[in-house]
């Protein structure tokens, strides 16, 4: 799934364990733990890894029930690659492949983090709280 004349090249799929969490942290985001990764990864509904010279340096999920309820999510491109549009070549692959395979009833969320809004934005995402909802989150802690 290379549509660009560049050195960076999208594919499906998910990273490792070490890669997910390595790219995560670049880029700012928090980490997660490695047993949790280990069973999240599997569950992916899709997932791209951008690649530079064959190296991760971007990645990004879709998660859900497959049939109403999709979230996007972990989305990054690691700081040195970040500024040459590769967020927007994630989320374009993510909301692409949305539109082959998810019914058009399903519901997609995402959590927009600071600047990231703008992305979202112009791939049709809105904040919420304008359509009378509000984001809302639990973090489960381990007993």
């Amino acid at each position: 799934m290379n549509d660009f004349s560049d050195s960076y090249e999208l594919r499906d799929g998910v990273p490792s364990v070490e890669i997910f969490r390595r790219l995560r942290t670049g880029a700012g985001l928090s980490d997660k733990d490695p047993e949790a990764v280990a069973l999240a990864l599997p569950n992916t509904w899709y997932g791209v890894v951008l690649h530079h010279d064959g190296e991760p340096v971007g990645m990004g999920r879709i998660i859900g029930d497959g049939g109403t309820a999709f979230q996007i999510v972990d989305i990054c491109v690691d700081p040195a690659h970040q500024g040459r549009g590769l967020g927007k070549r994630i989320m374009a692959a993510l909301t692409e492949e949305l539109g082959r395979r998810a019914p058009a009833t399903a519901y997609v969320s995402l959590i927009a983090d600071g600047p990231a809004r703008f992305l979202y934005e112009k791939f049709g995402f809105a904040d919420t709280a304008a359509h009378g909802s509000i984001g809302m989150y639990l973090a489960a802690r381990a007993s």
